[in-house]
């Protein structure tokens, strides 16, 4: 298998909102559009952030329809995990997660989205586990 492009799926209540929020403070661009649907991009990301209006008629599998993005996050890798939690503080996005660091030497925040949206931006301070 030859994998040609990646993105992540999430279905919101307000595309919008998603949308601007992803594009305002983490700098991903609108690729395609339309309807309840929107496609994000950055270069560096390696993959598109696509929200989706929740309950969309062409969303599949149909079980899935009016689920909405739950139980999972948007993880980001920072160069200056410090810089970007001063950035996002002067921005006035409120923090759902204050800056941390855990044992493993995994330093990082959280910000919500206004449909819930959970994105974590992380910075290793310490060599990841069995990354050595």
């Amino acid at each position: 298998m030859r994998i040609t492009a990646s993105a992540i799926s999430l279905n919101v209540d307000d595309v919008p909102a998603s949308a601007a929020f992803a594009m305002e403070h983490f700098g991903f661009r609108e690729e395609m559009a339309d309807d309840g649907f929107v496609s994000l991009s950055r270069e560096d990301v390696g993959f598109n952030l696509v929200f989706l209006r929740t309950g969309l008629a062409t969303f599949k599998p149909d079980a899935m329809r009016g689920r909405r993005a739950d139980g999972l996050l948007v993880v980001l890798v920072v160069d200056d995990i410090d810089g970007e939690y001063r950035r996002l503080l002067d921005a006035a996005v409120p923090i759902t997660t204050p800056i941390q660091t855990e044992p493993w030497g995994e330093r990082f925040f959280q910000v919500t989205d206004p449909n819930g949206v959970v994105y974590q931006l992380v910075q290793w301070v310490a060599a990841p586990p069995g990354s050595t």
